[in-house]
């Protein structure tokens, strides 16, 4: 249960499927710029390029957040590995199956991010990827 539970216009319970979500859901709680928020909150279809067909992706988050000139923007963010947001590096004894993987995982998330991004300009908000390098300031 968020510490300002009036901020969180979601469902609960509350979709957290890492540590990193859950330090985004904390902060998005406990930060005096985020207006309002919630957790996988929207659906955005998308075409698959690995499986082939149309699915739908749900983002980590949608917020409200005030800029600097104290106007809220809507933000749908994603939290991610750096690694899943660009392609592989094939390393020296990785095996066929680990390489297909990567390379699937990366495809898959590009048409996600791509999708994300058109959704958000449609609707006048912004896509925020987040990885460990914005986070932990790597």
């Amino acid at each position: 249960m968020p510490r300002f539970a009036s901020k969180y216009v979601g469902k609960y319970p509350i979709v957290v499927r890492s540590s990193w979500e859950r330090m985004m859901c904390q902060w998005l709680d406990c930060n005096n710029e985020v207006v309002k928020w919630s957790s996988e909150g929207h659906v955005i279809h998308y075409y698959d390029p690995i499986q082939q067909k149309r699915r739908r992706y749900f983002p980590d988050f949608y917020a409200v957040i005030l800029n600097k000139r104290k106007e809220p923007v809507k933000y749908i963010i994603e939290v991610k590995p750096n690694k899943e947001t660009k392609p592989p590096i094939k390393t020296r004894g990785q095996s066929k199956k680990t390489q297909l993987y990567q390379e699937a995982t990366w495809l898959t998330n590009q048409a996600k991010f791509n999708a994300a991004q058109q959704y958000c300009k449609k609707l006048g908000y912004r896509f925020k990827l987040l990885t460990e390098n914005e986070m932990f300031g790597r």
